[in-house]
C-alpha cells in the first residue's frame, strides 16, 4: 500500500454529499453548502457524484478536504453503474477529487469493462488514491489483491446477492477488518446512530461515510414521519 495515498482520507467520518437529479436537493450549490456545513462540523472528507459537483465542492473547500469521487452512470447492459466504464474514471482523472470510487463487485461490467484495466488506467494516468465499494466478502478480497487503496462496504445489501442483509453489518465489517491487511477498509452504508457508529468503532474500523443520515432531509424526514405513524393512532 503507498502511505501517501492511505493518508489521502484521515480516520474519522466522512459525508457523503450526494443527490440524484428526481430529489429535491439536487442542482445549484446545494451540495456544496452541505459539504462545507460538514466541513466546519469536523468531517475529514467528503464523498460527491459528477464532476460538477466535485469541483463545485473542492471550490467552496478552497481545498481543504480530499473528495472521494465517483459518477453514476446506468448503462443498459451491466447493473454496475458506480464508475463503471473507462469514460467515467477519465472524467474523474480530469476532477479535483483526491480519491477514485469504484463498484468493485464481480458483476459484469458495461462494454466489456474490466475492473482490473480501470484499475491500471488509474495507476498509470494520475496520483489519486482508489476506493473499492463491494458488498461480499469475495470481493473485498479481490480488490486487495487488485491493489485499491481503500475498500469500502458501500454495496453491502445493495446487490442481488446481497439484497435483504441488514446494514449496518457489523460481523461482516469485523471480518473485513481482521482479514484485510494491505488495503484500509472503510465502513459505509445504513449507518445511522451512534450506537452504531461506536460499534464499528470498536471493531477497529476507524473510518466511517455516513451520507442519508446526515445530508438527505426527506429521507430523514420520513424516518421520523414512520416513527409517529408506527406509534400514534390518529382519530378522525
Amino acid at each position: 500500500m503507498n502511505n501517501s495515498k492511505y493518508d489521502k482520507i484521515q480516520k474519522g467520518l466522512v459525508v457523503s454529499c450526494q443527490a440524484l437529479p428526481d430529489e429535491p436537493m439536487y442542482g445549484r450549490d446545494t451540495m456544496p453548502k452541505m459539504a462545507y456545513a460538514a466541513y466546519l462540523g469536523g468531517a475529514v472528507g467528503i464523498r460527491a457524484n459528477t464532476v460538477r459537483d466535485i469541483n463545485a465542492i473542492n471550490k467552496k473547500l478552497a481545498g481543504s478536504l480530499p473528495i472521494i469521487g465517483l459518477i453514476k452512470k446506468v448503462y443498459e447492459d451491466s447493473p454496475v453503474y458506480i464508475t463503471p466504464t473507462f469514460k467515467e474514471v477519465k472524467a474523474l482523472i480530469k476532477s479535483e477529487c483526491t480519491v477514485i470510487a469504484l463498484d468493485a463487485t464481480l458483476r459484469d461490467r458495461p462494454k466489456g469493462c474490466k475492473l482490473q484495466d480501470l484499475v491500471k488506467y488509474i495507476r498509470e494516468n494520475s496520483d489519486k488514491a482508489i476506493m473499492a465499494d463491494i458488498a461480499t466478502y469475495e470481493e473485498a478480497v479481490n480488490a486487495e489483491k487488485l491493489g485499491f487503496d481503500l475498500i469500502s462496504t458501500t454495496l453491502r445489501s445493495y446487490t442481488e446477492e446481497t439484497q435483504g442483509i441488514t446494514i449496518p453489518d457489523l460481523e461482516f465489517c469485523k471480518k473485513l477488518h481482521q482479514d484485510i491487511k494491505d488495503s484500509v477498509v472503510v465502513a459505509e452504508g445504513g449507518i445511522h446512530t451512534f450506537s452504531e457508529v461506536n460499534a464499528i468503532l470498536d471493531i477497529g474500523i476507524d473510518r466511517i461515510i455516513i451520507g442519508g443520515a446526515i445530508t438527505r432531509p426527506m429521507e430523514i424526514t420520513k424516518n421520523y414521519v414512520k416513527v409517529f405513524c408506527d406509534n400514534i393512532v390518529f382519530n378522525g
